[in-house]
């Protein structure tokens, strides 16, 4: 005999009281011989030029990339735009496969437009209306350039050697968040720059640590800038910086994150803008450029 009781079927029950469609939810983990420690969810984000998805990868030294979330035909994308993804590492090649992924800055309509394929260039244009969209929406508001400031003697965005490496900061050290993930599955408010622990030294230091004052090159402008070093600092503490972890993180083991690391390699022509050549306080001085370690 069939019931014909519709009770359960009006609140998501089936006729035995069983839920419908239900399915255990599952926390994600990372594993310890994973070369990421991003999980997937903190993975998702939003170009702030122009309002469009992307998604953030590790790649190799410690770093994170934004690429398209769509995979497309590898024979449509030129081959030194080719990305592919493993054990969720993003490296700057093909695996041989017929799809690959592209970098967001390749199809970013907000930023220069260089030499792309057909389907590239179809590409930023669809993302050029949908950015039009969610401005006249009012979902989204393009972020401008981050100016640079007045005074001479204070970085916008320091310089930071961390194990014989330079990478450039996102801001100022003291704003310098913890990327860990919280037991209430939140990014760590903590900053980096603890008082309690070891401080780095502003030093000056070559630009081009190669070229040395009098070898007949040609100067640039300027020849020197503000760095604040590490490499004096124990190793694990100088892996807890590069980590951009806390200190109440550093020890968590497993502990993963919430955000991508938002360290970014220091490039004296593509950064050149956030070169200063005097130190934030004129009490603090460094060893001679000239003679320092390069």
């Amino acid at each position: 005999m069939r019931s014909t009781n519709n009770s359960f079927a009006d609140d998501g029950f089936a006729w035995d009281g069983s839920r419908k469609n239900y399915r255990p939810r599952r926390s994600l983990r990372i594993a310890e011989d994973s070369p990421s420690r991003l999980l997937r969810t903190a993975q998702s984000a939003r170009c702030d030029f122009c309002g469009n998805p992307t998604e953030w990868y590790q790649r190799p030294g410690n770093t994170a990339v934004p690429l398209h979330p769509v995979e497309l035909p590898a024979g449509s994308v030129p081959p030194g735009e080719r990305w592919h993804v493993s054990s969720g590492v993003a490296h700057a090649s093909h695996d041989g496969s017929a799809w690959c992924r592209v970098r967001h800055h390749a199809l970013c309509p907000a930023g220069a437009a260089g030499n792309r394929s057909p389907l590239l260039e179809e590409m930023c244009r669809a993302l050029a209306l949908n950015s039009r969209r969610l401005q006249e929406a009012g979902l989204f508001t393009p972020r401008p350039e981050q100016p640079v400031q007045a005074a001479p003697n204070v970085p916008v965005r320091p310089v930071v050697r961390i194990i014989g490496a330079r990478y450039l900061a996102p801001g100022p050290l003291e704003g310098l968040q913890c990327v860990a993930r919280t037991r209430a599955r939140r990014r760590c408010c903590l900053p980096v720059l603890d008082p309690e622990a070891l401080p780095g030294t502003w030093r000056l230091e070559l630009v081009d640590p190669l070229l040395r004052p009098g070898d007949g090159h040609l100067p640039t402008d300027p020849d020197v800038m503000t760095l604040y070093d590490l490499t004096g600092l124990p190793y694990a503490e100088q892996m807890r910086w590069r980590a951009q972890r806390c200190t109440a993180h550093v020890t968590v083991r497993g502990a993963a994150d919430s955000a991508p690391i938002a360290w970014e390699p220091f490039d004296p022509v593509r950064h050149r803008l956030y070169i200063r050549d005097r130190l934030p306080d004129p009490s603090l001085r460094g060893p001679d450029p000239g003679g320092g370690p390069g």
